[in-house]
């Protein structure tokens, strides 16, 4: 299956800034699905498993050959044991996480995946986490033990057919760059480095995804909230609330976008979407209206005096791939 140009992305659905509705959210899934997404990624970081259950219920009740559905290993969760708060989950399942990236860990992971979500198989999996950003001066070692154990166990099982799709899902353009030189990897999520705001993925990794045939999967393209809610004193970037740098960056970037009619958001997706690497724009929602607003930004036409307007103020590279129409 080709994936819809905007995924659907189960982070939100682990209950991460707030305890959400159960049936509210169900319904968000069942409105992406119905709404043509047919690319569903998750993990069982979110939540500790519950924004896998939650995906799980709506799967039962569509052909499972109509999505695509992607989730990670790296951690398998714990039931028994204290629940430790540590990965910033407002709620979520009362199970732990351990981060293992062994071929054993991979692959106890994937079956309790498997279990939560109700199905026999997983379209695309993704090593999680390997970088700076989650493990410090660590990384290193956990890069040795992903590649050495848990990229083993995805070759494995991707040779088998039980799974059809390999990556890695990182926060770090870098780390996507360094995976897709030492494995064989056919997808790569990409979070954060390539939006309106930073485009630290343009020459190193997109390039180099394009060259291997890797197919990239973008998340966080509104930079944890200020490419959508604009540079108010209250705005995420990076999880944190927004330095003045930040701010004042995007402030300029409203202004142009202001000038030609165009909502902030609308500019961010749809230049995220216009690189021809990316196969799909991985976007959370919490509610089916979410899910409605998200689809008609990207619906709606941006001028070309938008993009032309950006590469004049320096705002973006001026070899940065824009829509042509």
């Amino acid at each position: 299956m080709k994936p819809s140009l905007i995924g659907f992305g189960g982070a939100p659905l682990g209950d991460l800034y707030q305890h959400l509705d159960e049936g509210i959210a169900q319904a968000t899934v069942a409105a992406a699905l119905k709404a043509g997404i047919n690319l569903v990624d998750t993990s069982p970081l979110y939540g500790h498993g519950l924004s896998e259950h939650r995906i799980g219920t709506v799967l039962r009740s569509v052909p499972r050959d109509s999505v695509i559905v992607s989730t990670k290993v790296g951690r398998w969760m714990k039931p028994g044991e204290p629940k430790m708060n540590s990965s910033g989950y407002r709620g979520g399942l009362p199970h732990p996480a351990v981060i293992d990236y062994s071929y054993d860990g991979a692959m106890r992971s994937l079956e309790q995946s498997l279990l939560r979500l109700g199905t026999d198989h997983i379209d695309i999996l993704l090593i999680h986490d390997v970088d700076v950003w989650t493990h410090g001066d660590q990384m290193e070692r956990r890069f040795t033990e992903a590649m050495g154990g848990a990229y083993r166990a995805l070759e494995k099982l991707r040779a088998s057919g039980a799974v059809k799709a390999i990556g890695v899902g990182v926060n770090e353009a870098d780390m996507c760059e360094r995976f897709a030189r030492t494995g064989d990897f056919d997808v790569m999520m990409l979070a954060g480095r390539y939006s309106l705001l930073e485009q630290g993925a343009l020459d190193g990794f997109l390039p180099l995804a394009l060259e291997k045939n890797i197919a990239v999967m973008l998340a966080g393209v509104f930079n944890s909230g200020i490419l959508a809610t604009g540079a108010r004193p209250s705005a995420y970037y990076n999880y944190q609330p927004a330095p003045p740098e930040i701010l004042a960056k995007v402030a300029r970037i409203e202004t142009v976008c202001a000038a030609h009619d165009v909502a902030l958001p609308q500019a961010a997706l749809t230049f995220a979407a216009a690189h021809p690497a990316v196969a799909t724009v991985v976007l959370g929602a919490v509610t089916p209206d979410e899910v409605a607003r998200n689809l008609d930004l990207l619906a709606r036409p941006v001028p070309a005096a938008l993009w032309r307007d950006l590469k004049v103020e320096k705002l973006i590279p001026a070899h940065a791939p824009v829509p042509t129409c």
